[in-house]
């Protein structure tokens, strides 16, 4: 395989840019094709955009992931990318490639199911029918998550110096306001139910707990079945375990139990002063860290 070719700098490529392309791939193909064969562009995505009705979903449960990678407007797929990018920059630098994929999959899908629960219980949606699509439920997870976890980390627009916390409650406020309008409500109320698992998973992290761990292993279960079994040779190892002190072992234990303490440390002083307030050696050593996980 030559190194030059797109596969290969797909394959080397870093997880936020291979979403980006797997968005991109998906909304040319479906409005090149559209425009090549003069069909709706909507016709193509029908299986993999999520329905409001519980019905629909049980025939297509594929769609709970497959509509966030599913874009129809240029303006929409281009501000989901920019703060995939944006956001999702903060979480790779401080935790590995897996939580941040858990944060973005696990936001998206509770914001599907925000989406199918408001459309079957509230009055205000009896009449209406409607699907969802985009990424946005899974970068404003992204967005609530940054926001919660370092909340006072610069940011700077044009000329003016501001703070993640900011962007992330301008954003919910105008949600919250665009909500009287039923045009869009549906996909508004999967943009707040992003936001709050966002939220919520960081305000857990930052207390000990992950809430997600389930699903990287889940991920990992579903990697391991697509990965090709590699025959090792027949190796023939005597142990001794008389030879292994339990000096050395206690020695191992007090290295991990310190390499915790300092990692809580480091976030509490997050929590309680926010990322900047960290020195560099705090920020490596949380850096590193995180991509141990």
């Amino acid at each position: 395989m030559a190194q030059g070719s797109i596969a290969y700098q797909f394959k080397t490529a870093d997880i936020i840019t291979k979403l980006i392309a797997i968005n991109v791939i998906v909304f040319l193909v479906v409005t090149i094709v559209a425009a090549l064969f003069q069909i709706d562009a909507f016709s193509l995505i029908a299986w993999f955009v999520l329905p409001e009705s519980i019905g629909s979903f049980i025939t297509q449960p594929w769609s709970l992931i497959t509509y966030n990678f599913i874009h129809l407007g240029f303006l929409h797929i281009l501000f989901n990318m920019l703060w995939l990018y944006f956001f999702g920059r903060y979480i790779t630098n401080l935790f590995s490639a897996k939580r941040f994929l858990t944060i973005y999959l696990l936001g998206g899908i509770v914001g599907g199911l925000l989406f199918m629960i408001s459309y079957n219980v509230f009055p205000a949606f009896a009449s209406a029918n409607g699907v969802l699509y985009g990424a946005s439920a899974a970068v404003m997870a992204l967005m609530g998550f940054s926001a919660t976890y370092t909340p006072n980390a610069p940011i700077r627009i044009f000329t003016i110096n501001l703070k993640l916390w900011h962007i992330a409650v301008f954003f919910v406020l105008w949600d919250l306001i665009s909500l009287s309008s039923l045009n869009n409500a549906g996909g508004i109320l999967a943009h707040l139910g992003g936001a709050l698992f966002g939220y919520i998973y960081a305000r857990q992290l930052l207390k000990g707990k992950d809430i997600g761990s389930w699903f990287e292993k889940l991920m990992d279960s579903l990697a391991n079945l697509f990965k090709p079994r590699e025959k090792k040779p027949f190796k023939k190892v005597h142990r001794n375990r008389a030879t292994q002190s339990s000096s050395k072992r206690s020695m191992n234990k007090e290295t991990k139990s310190d390499h915790q303490k300092k990692v809580d440390l480091i976030l509490d002083k997050i929590g309680k002063s926010g990322y900047e307030s960290l020195t560099k050696e705090e920020k490596d050593f949380l850096f590193k860290a995180g991509k141990e996980d």
